[in-house]
C-alpha cells in the first residue's frame, strides 16, 4: 500500500466517525490526527489535553497554539496519576494506570456530550516497544486510526510536512515519568527537576534530549552528533552548575547516545 493509499484510507475511516474526541498531546501524531480529522469534514472534533505534573511545561502552550491555529475546539482536563500508588511506585506497567485514568475521563465526556468515538495517536512504531497504555486503550474502546491505516512515525512526519504542520519535525516529548527507572518512585519534585534540566539543555541547542534520573545521578542522552555541544567548556560548566543546583550529585553522559525508550532495554 502506498503512502497516498494509507492517507486516503485514514480520511475515509475518519469521515465515518462524525463526532470524535482526540486525546491531544501537541505532538507529531495527535496533531496530524487532528488536522486529518478536520480535512475529513467531521461534524465535531474536540481535542482534549490532560494537565498533570508529568506533562512537560511547554507542551501545554504548544497544544493551545496549534489547536487555535487549526481552529479546533480544545479542552484541558486535569489528571492526578501521582495520587495512584500503582503509578507513582513506577512498575513496568505504570503507563496503563495513567492511560486508564485519562481514557475514563474522556469516556465520561463522550457519554455526556454525545461523541461517537475517542481517538488516540498510536502508530505502527508503537507496536514495537513496551506500551502498556495500549491495554487501557483496548479496555476503554479507544480507537487508533493511524495504526489502523498502517502509518509509521516517519510516514506521519512526511505527510505532516506536506500539510504544512509545524510539528512535522518536532522531537518526541514523552511523559516525564519515562525518565525514571522502573521501581524508582515518581514524585512531583523529581518530575520538576527533570523538566528544568531538559529545558536548560534544549536552550543550548540540543534537539533530542533526555535526562534520565537515577536517584541523584543524571544520565544525559543526546544524539551522538551533539556530544560536542555538551563538551564545550562553558556549556559543560553551566550544565554541571545547573544540574547540581537541582539536586543531582553526579552528571553523566550516556556514550550510547539518545534512544527512545532506553529504560525499557532491560525488560525481559
Amino acid at each position: 500500500m502506498t503512502l497516498n493509499d494509507k492517507f486516503t484510507r485514514l480520511k475515509e475511516d475518519l469521515k465515518q466517525m462524525e463526532r470524535v474526541i482526540v486525546a491531544y498531546s501537541g505532538g507529531v501524531d495527535s496533531t496530524f490526527l487532528l488536522k486529518t480529522s478536520s480535512i475529513a469534514g467531521m461534524k465535531r472534533i474536540l481535542a482534549v489535553t490532560a494537565l498533570s505534573e508529568t506533562l512537560p511545561h511547554e507542551e501545554l502552550s504548544i497544544a493551545r497554539e496549534i489547536t487555535s491555529a487549526l481552529n479546533i475546539e480544545h479542552r484541558i482536563i486535569t489528571t492526578e496519576e501521582l495520587k495512584n500508588k500503582n503509578f507513582s511506585d513506577n512498575p513496568p506497567d505504570r503507563c496503563y494506570y495513567c492511560k486508564k485514568e485519562l481514557f475514563s475521563k474522556l469516556k465520561d465526556i463522550a457519554t455526556k456530550e454525545n461523541f461517537s468515538f475517542i481517538l488516540d495517536g498510536t502508530n505502527t512504531d508503537d507496536t514495537r516497544d513496551h506500551r502498556p497504555g495500549r491495554r487501557a486503550a483496548k479496555e476503554m474502546g479507544v480507537h487508533s486510526p493511524l495504526l489502523n491505516a498502517g502509518l509509521s512515525k516517519k510516514e506521519i512526519r512526511e505527510i505532516s510536512r506536506t500539510l504544512g504542520l509545524p510539528t512535522w519535525n518536532k522531537p518526541a516529548t514523552p511523559c516525564l515519568s519515562s525518565r525514571f527507572p522502573y521501581g524508582q518512585k515518581i514524585t512531583a519534585e523529581g518530575l520538576e527537576r527533570v523538566n528544568r534540566a531538559e529545558n536548560f539543555l534544549k536552550r543550548l541547542g540540543l534537539t533530542d534530549i533526555r535526562v534520565r534520573d537515577h536517584s541523584g545521578i543524571a544520565r544525559i542522552e543526546v544524539i551522538q552528533e551533539e556530544f560536542a555541544i555538551l563538551m564545550e567548556k562553558n556549556n559543560r560548566k553551566e550544565i554541571i552548575t545547573l544540574l547540581k543546583s537541582l539536586g543531582y550529585k553526579y552528571i553523566t553522559l550516556d556514550l550510547q547516545g539518545f534512544r527512545s525508550g532506553s529504560l525499557n532495554e532491560n525488560l525481559s
